[in-house]
């Protein structure tokens, strides 16, 4: 079992040979593999049926499992199957770029953006899978998802005139070092924001350039399989990951600070003023009661809220931690238990903290500045959980678990937890500081559609080949593909400061006058 126990949606890609013959009925036995996987073992359970437009009920069984069907040639039946969290896939994204962002600086520039856009929500050190171009929207997605599985790793490492996809291995390298460069780390902090880089460049057409990004968590999710005549056969995963980690003593860690001890028994209103002495990323270990809530149930408080009956009382008395369990092993006190990605839950804590509930929210990743300014606005503190760790929290510091409201929602439910040295860091406070502030979205250029004026800096520097700000005749002649004359004739025209070259205001204004050139900027 990962350490992390969001095991999120069952994925199946099957490719059956062609000389292997089956009943037909394969989707309904990989499903019923799903179902014994979920049913008798110790892993949550993550999907929910619509009922109606907006009414659901957790299935129980992490039923329906997406199966993708392939053939191929031969006499081999294999599998590739894939528990994905849903921190993580909500972690992917499309865009749709041009010819303009495919040189070196507006490219580096880009992905600059989009990784620290990505944030620390979805348990890093990520897998990153990166996908420029592809025939459709559909192929580059499905190519981001098999390429951070690494089910992609023996394509060729170089293109050619006939389209065929490749890695690009130097790409996969800047960018592993650019992340580290960034200092966003594993959720709090360092180098380490990636494991692995994986680029894969594929054909596109001439006036579209999908780009998709997508990650995987720390743990690996995924297990390939297959079916042979001789038997069948399991990728043999690593058992004990933790062999290949530094000693780390506690005397190494003393750099971060002195750990403050919390006790959560006491009133709300004196720990939050207790609280409020320490600056943000102060270590923290917390011991008493915690309530457990994830989106469903802020939900239906919510719906409370609006139906004039208020807030429960222990979301107003108990820090409120963003988790959900698995089942409990025999002898164990609790199923792994760990935080949720919390953004999820930021568009209810200024109407919630209001009414002083939620006052102290634990979970993992960064939040919206909303959230921070709601804890400014109220006095509440947002503390930060480590993600990917579940199985060592729920047997090292959760003592006690038990259903506390909303029992018929199942892992959804409300649950009281009774917790000791519980590990945290604050990281949002009540003066308006976040320790993720310098690696937000707000601090970061968002990584959405270009505008013209974006396109047309970017194709700018893809014609710059000196990279001294200015296009002179050649350059404007072999990057526009037209006449020595024609080129001439452009800087003659647009040339404003009477420099002999063409800058990069003088190049919008030339793209502006011409259509021609519009449409040669996004071909």
């Amino acid at each position: 079992m990962p350490s992390c126990q969001d095991t999120g949606t069952a994925i199946a890609m099957v490719k059956r040979g062609t000389h292997v013959l089956t009943d037909g009925r394969d989707e309904e036995f990989i499903s019923r593999g799903v179902y014994k996987a979920y049913s008798e073992g110790y892993l949550r359970y993550s999907q929910v049926a619509p009922l109606s437009m907006f009414e659901e009920a957790n299935t129980k069984t992490n039923l329906p499992a997406q199966i993708d069907m392939l053939s191929q040639h031969g006499n081999t039946y294999d599998v590739l199957y894939i528990a994905k969290g849903g921190g993580s896939a909500n972690k992917t994204q499309l865009l749709q770029k041009t010819k303009g962002v495919l040189n070196d600086k507006a490219f580096t520039d880009f992905v600059t953006e989009l990784v620290q856009g990505i944030g620390t929500a979805a348990c890093p050190p990520y897998h990153l899978a990166l996908v420029v171009g592809g025939l459709s929207a559909e192929q580059n997605l499905k190519t981001v998802k098999l390429a951070s599985c690494k089910y992609l790793d023996g394509l060729p490492t170089s293109g050619n005139k006939l389209g065929r996809a490749f890695r690009d291995l130097e790409w996969e390298e800047k960018i592993r070092k650019l992340s580290q460069e960034l200092g966003i780390g594993a959720q709090f902090g360092g180098k380490y924001f990636l494991h692995d880089v994986r680029v894969v460049r594929l054909p596109r057409h001439g006036a579209s350039c999908p780009v998709g990004v997508g990650v995987s968590c720390s743990a690996d999710r995924q297990a390939k399989a297959k079916i042979t005549e001789e038997g069948v056969f399991l990728e043999k995963l690593e058992t004990d990951p933790a062999k290949y980690m530094p000693d780390i003593t506690e005397q190494s860690l003393e750099k971060g600070g002195d750990i403050v001890k919390v006790d959560l028994n006491k009133p709300m209103e004196e720990n939050l003023k207790y609280l409020s002495q320490f600056p943000v990323a102060t270590r923290l270990a917390l011991t008493g009661t915690i309530i457990v809530a994830r989106d469903i149930a802020h939900a239906k408080m919510q719906d409370m809220l609006d139906s004039g009956k208020g807030l429960p009382e222990y979301i107003k008395q108990y820090p409120v931690y963003y988790a959900g369990p698995a089942k409990t092993p025999a002898g164990m006190p609790s199923g792994s238990f760990g935080p949720t990605t919390s953004g999820r839950m930021d568009q209810y804590v200024d109407t919630f903290q209001a009414q002083r509930g939620s006052m102290i929210m634990i979970g993992k990743g960064n939040r919206s500045k909303d959230v921070t300014k709601a804890c400014q606005k109220h006095g509440g503190f947002y503390l930060g959980s480590i993600g990917g760790v579940a199985a060592t929290l729920s047997a090292k510091s959760i003592k006690k678990v038990e259903v506390l409201d909303m029992e018929e929602l199942g892992m959804e439910a409300v649950w009281k937890i009774e917790v000791e040295d519980f590990p945290a860091f604050v990281v949002v406070d009540n003066k308006g500081n976040d320790f993720f502030k310098k690696w937000s979205k707000e601090a970061a250029k968002e990584p959405e559609a270009d505008s013209f004026f974006d396109e047309a800096k970017n194709f700018f520097h893809g014609l710059d080949k000196d990279q001294n700000g200015k296009l002179d005749v050649n350059e404007i002649m072999g990057g526009l593909q037209i006449t020595k004359d024609k080129a001439e004739k452009l800087v003659k025209q647009f040339d404003v400061d009477k420099d002999g070259m063409i800058d990069v205001k003088e190049f919008e204004l030339m793209l502006l006058k011409s259509d021609a050139f519009k449409e040669q900027l996004h071909s």
